[in-house]
C-alpha cells in the first residue's frame, strides 16, 4: 500500500512539473509558406508586452471586408495551417496568423499567460500599427487556440468571434483524459473559457465535430450554451482534426456567410 501511494504521489508531482510538455507540442521551422499556395504575405516579427519576439504572417486581400486574427492549436506551428489560411482568405478577408512563444520562429517558452500576451501583440499590431478598425476584426481560434481567442475577445470589442473544436476549460479536458488524477489541484494552466464567454457581446460562431474524441462534442456545446447572444452553433462531421469549417465546402460557405453578416455595417 505504501508503494502504491508513493507511486501515485510521484505521478502527481511529475504531472504538475511537466504540464507544459503535456499541453504544448510546438515545432520549429517553416517548410511551407503562403507563397506555396500563390498567396502574397508579409513575414512579420511582433513584440509582446513582456518583450518576447513572436513570428507572424499577414496575408492581405485585395478588397478585404475585414481581418481575421487566427489563433492556432497546441501542436505544430503556423506553417501547418495553410489550408485554413487559404479558405479564410477566399472569404474576402485579410488573415493575420501568429505563432505562440516557443513555436515556429518565436522566442520563449509557451504558457497560458504567454499565449494571451502573444494574441494581444497580434491585436495591437493589427489595430494600432495597421489601423484596422476593431469592428472589422474577427478573432478566430481552433482547439486550444479557441481558448486564446475567447480571452482576446473578452478583452477587446471585436467584430466577431469564431471558435471551433474547443473546450470549456483545461481542467474539464484534463479530467476527461486523466480521470484518476486530482486535475484541479495539479493544473496551473486553466484556460477557463466558460467563465469568460458569457461576457463577450459580439456575434459568435461555434463549430464542433461530432466524432471529436480529444475534445468531445458536448464540451463545445456547453461552451456555446454558456455564451451570450448573438450566437450560432454549427455541428460538423469529423473528428478533432477533420471537423470544423475545413471539412467541406458546405461548412466553409456557412462560415463565409457568418463573416459577411457580422462584418456588414447595419
Amino acid at each position: 500500500m505504501i508503494v502504491v501511494v508513493l507511486a501515485y504521489v510521484g505521478v502527481c508531482v511529475l504531472a504538475r512539473l511537466l504540464q507544459s510538455w503535456l499541453m504544448y507540442f510546438p515545432t520549429r521551422g517553416y517548410p511551407t509558406t503562403p507563397s506555396d499556395l500563390g498567396l502574397d504575405f508579409e513575414d512579420l516579427t511582433l513584440k509582446t508586452g513582456d518583450g518576447v519576439s513572436i513570428a507572424a504572417w499577414f496575408v492581405p486581400h485585395a478588397e478585404p471586408k475585414g481581418t481575421v486574427i487566427f489563433c492556432h492549436g497546441n501542436a505544430g506551428n503556423i506553417s501547418d495551417r495553410l489550408d485554413s489560411i487559404r479558405l479564410l482568405h477566399s472569404m474576402g478577408v485579410n488573415v493575420l496568423i501568429f505563432d505562440y512563444r516557443g513555436y515556429g520562429r518565436s522566442e520563449g517558452r509557451p504558457s497560458e499567460q504567454g499565449t494571451y500576451k502573444d494574441a494581444e501583440a497580434a491585436w495591437r499590431y493589427l489595430v494600432d500599427t495597421r489601423g484596422e478598425l476593431p469592428q472589422r476584426v474577427v478573432v478566430f481560434g481552433r482547439s486550444l487556440g479557441g481558448a486564446v481567442a475567447i480571452d482576446l475577445a473578452n478583452r477587446h470589442s471585436s467584430g466577431a468571434l469564431v471558435v471551433e473544436s474547443t473546450f470549456t476549460s483545461a481542467v474539464d479536458v484534463g479530467r476527461l483524459h486523466y480521470p484518476l488524477l486530482p486535475v484541479r489541484l495539479l493544473l496551473t494552466y486553466r484556460y477557463d473559457s466558460i467563465s469568460k464567454v458569457p461576457h463577450i457581446t459580439c456575434p459568435k460562431l461555434f463549430l464542433h465535430g461530432t466524432d471529436d474524441t480529444l475534445i468531445p462534442f458536448d464540451n463545445g456545446l456547453k461552451l456555446f450554451e454558456a455564451a451570450a447572444g448573438p450566437k450560432q452553433f454549427i455541428e460538423t462531421p469529423g473528428g478533432h482534426n477533420e471537423g470544423g469549417f475545413t471539412y467541406s465546402r458546405e461548412y466553409t460557405n456557412r462560415v463565409a456567410r457568418f463573416l459577411t453578416d457580422a462584418l456588414t455595417p447595419s
